[in-house]
């Protein structure tokens, strides 16, 4: 048994790594001149991927994935979470949202177009799920309910926790996703409860965001990254 601290260290750092990359990208893009700086989600995406995917490897023996389960449930709301993010645009004519991590930019060199793609991808639907899942669903759905949140068995339904997490993971995207955010944090919270699987949470998760990334692909919304 992993100690409380190296338990919550595992669960909790990769996110904070995350936010903190994400960050540091949001004040250089802000202020800067340079495409370097200016354009700063080119190098240090790549480094959260590289960076969060490292720690999720050091502390792989704290995580309890357990096996998947309920497969189809958990593919339909994979898909039924992409089909809400996409509604407005798609079904509603809301106005497209053109202006975000835009690889074409880079197209110009074919190599460093692919490697970036390859990277956010890799970022998108490996990474981004395991550290959202870990945190939200394997730490902080239980932390509500005991602080010593390795005794709490995953997919313990609680309604406080139930709604800290739901509205706190609306909160951590940007303004015009709350809606959207909103509905995936309770839908996903639904399928660790019905599943009692992080594996099935992270699969969710990866399923979504591979369908919205290749949607983004195809329509160059690259506001939805």
């Amino acid at each position: 048994m992993q100690s409380h601290r190296r338990q919550l260290l595992a669960h909790v750092l990769p996110m904070v790594l995350f936010l903190a990359l994400l960050a540091l990208c949001q004040f250089l893009t802000a202020r800067g001149q340079i495409f370097f700086r200016r354009h700063a989600e080119f190098w240090i995406y790549p480094a959260q991927t590289i960076l969060c995917g490292a720690l999720l490897l050091w502390f792989r023996r704290c995580y309890q994935f357990h096996r998947l389960k309920k497969v189809a449930f958990t593919l339909f709301v994979a898909v039924a979470v992409f089909g809400i993010w996409i509604a407005p645009q798609y079904f509603l004519n809301f106005a497209p949202r053109p202006v975000g991590f835009d690889p074409t930019l880079l197209e110009s060199n074919s190599a460093t177009y692919w490697s970036t793609i390859l990277f956010r991808f890799l970022r998108l639907v490996v990474v981004v799920p395991l550290v959202e899942e870990v945190f939200w669903r394997g730490f902080l759905l239980r932390f509500v309910i005991d602080e010593h949140f390795e005794r709490v068995p995953f997919g313990k339904f609680n309604w406080l926790s139930f709604a800290v997490v739901t509205v706190a993971f609306t909160f951590s995207h940007s303004r015009p996703d709350w809606p959207a955010a909103f509905i995936t944090g309770a839908l996903y919270n639904v399928v660790a409860y019905r599943t009692q699987s992080l594996a099935s949470c992270v699969l969710a998760h990866a399923v979504t965001n591979l369908l919205l990334g290749l949607w983004i692909m195809q329509t160059r919304q690259w506001g939805f990254w």
